[in-house]
This record gives C-alpha cells, sequence and structure tokens, in this order.
C-alpha cells in the first residue's frame, strides 16, 4: 500500500465572532459561548457584568478597530465562580549568608462565560455648515 497524503481542505466558513477588550488591566481574545479567568471582579455569581472598553470586534466578516475603543461595543459576561489560581512558590536565597526565604501567592480570579458581543450603535456624525455672514 502506498502512503496517503494529508490533504488540507479550504473551507469558506467565517471563523466566529471574536473581541479583543480590556479588563483588570490586561487585555484578552473572548469568544461568545467559552469560559475566562480574569482577576477577582466585584460582582455576585450568576450576576452581568458589562465591559465596554472594547478594542476590537470581528463579526465573522467584518473587523472593527477601536482608536482606542470602539464605540458603542460591548460584551456581557455570566459570572460562573470566583475562585483562587494556581499556587506560585517565590523563593529568594542570598549565597554564603544562609539568608533563605520561601514565599507562596495564589491569585484571586473570577470565572466568567462570554453571553454575547455586541458592536452596538454608531452615532451619526453632526454635519457642520458654514454660515454666510448677513450683510446689512
Amino acid at each position: 500500500m502506498s502512503p496517503k497524503k494529508a490533504t488540507s481542505t479550504t473551507s469558506n466558513a467565517q471563523p466566529g465572532t471574536y473581541a479583543i477588550v480590556e479588563a483588570s488591566g490586561q487585555q484578552f481574545w473572548l469568544e461568545e459561548n467559552r469560559y475566562y479567568d480574569l482577576d477577582r471582579l466585584k460582582a455576585d455569581l450568576d450576576s452581568i457584568v458589562t465591559l465596554e472598553k472594547v478594542l476590537l470586534v470581528n463579526d465573522g466578516g467584518k473587523t472593527t478597530l477601536g482608536q482606542p475603543y470602539v464605540n458603542g461595543a460591548t460584551v456581557d459576561l455570566k459570572v460562573m465562580a470566583h475562585r483562587r489560581g494556581p499556587k506560585i512558590i517565590v523563593y529568594k536565597m542570598r549565597p554564603k549568608k544562609k539568608t533563605r526565604r520561601k514565599n507562596g501567592h495564589r491569585q484571586e480570579q473570577t470565572r466568567v462565560m462570554v453571553q454575547s458581543i455586541s458592536l452596538g450603535t454608531k452615532p451619526k456624525a453632526k454635519k457642520t455648515t458654514k454660515k454666510s455672514p448677513e450683510t446689512t
């Protein structure tokens, strides 16, 4: 038997809707119906949190880039749980001094599920008209 070659099929399917948002001082790539761990948010369980600092929105075919944020775009998150991240060990040692210090840290996190990504409506630009000076 001859070895089969791997064939790649290119589909015309559009990738899903995603947004890049700013939350907790970091930027996150968020997709709908997926969960993410963010730094601890002050929100109750099963409550909806709305993020308005949206940097980029891709709705499957059209990409909207903000300067710095997209006007009217929001991302709705549902708070699933408050948890703690993995333990990180910090070990400090000074050689030849018999000084050793071992500290641990666990970051407080909130697990959220992305409910919806909406682009919103853009406000219409005001038209300015030049007024001619009146002569008397």
